[in-house]
């Protein structure tokens, strides 16, 4: 299980699509394969991809592990993080206050907060400082962004 956090613009801007397409005529219809559909099918011969421009509204998006729920809650941040509605969040303005404040106390303090690693492994404290430097740059670069959350 893990958080997934988002921050999307109200309106959609064009961006260059994440992975360049490759395009094929057959059957009379002209439509995409993957680069290894092509090295199967064309294993001699090197494809023309194409980056495309495409409509989205989504400026980041991140997960992080439930384990660190603890960690994050000593830290002054899983209400913001988890549940950012109970504390009015819906921008991300309004998470630059409580990030900065939990990434100070997360960096502050490392011997304390890494005794909260969770014993199965999955997510450490130097994963939940990552995942909180991140976003919280992201909310400074977009802080007109609206925070969704999936838990």
């Amino acid at each position: 299980m893990s958080l997934d956090v988002h921050l999307r613009m109200k309106h959609p801007f064009l961006r260059i699509s994440k992975e360049p397409r490759i395009y094929i005529r057959e059957y009379g219809q002209t439509r995409t394969i993957t680069r290894e559909e092509w090295d199967r099918r064309f294993p001699d011969r090197e494809p023309i991809a194409v980056a495309v421009p495409e409509a989205d509204n989504e400026v980041f998006s991140a997960n992080i592990t439930h384990n660190l729920g603890r960690m994050a809650d000593e830290a002054g941040l899983y209400t913001c993080l988890w549940r950012p509605e109970k504390c009015g969040i819906t921008t991300a303005a309004d998470l630059i206050g409580p990030l900065t404040c939990g990434l100070g106390l997360l960096r502050n303090d490392p011997q304390t907060f890494k005794t909260l690693n969770p014993p199965n492994g999955w997510g450490d404290y130097d994963g939940l400082v990552r995942f909180v430097e991140d976003y919280l740059a992201a909310c400074i670069v977009y802080p007109e962004a609206e925070v969704s959350v999936s838990r």
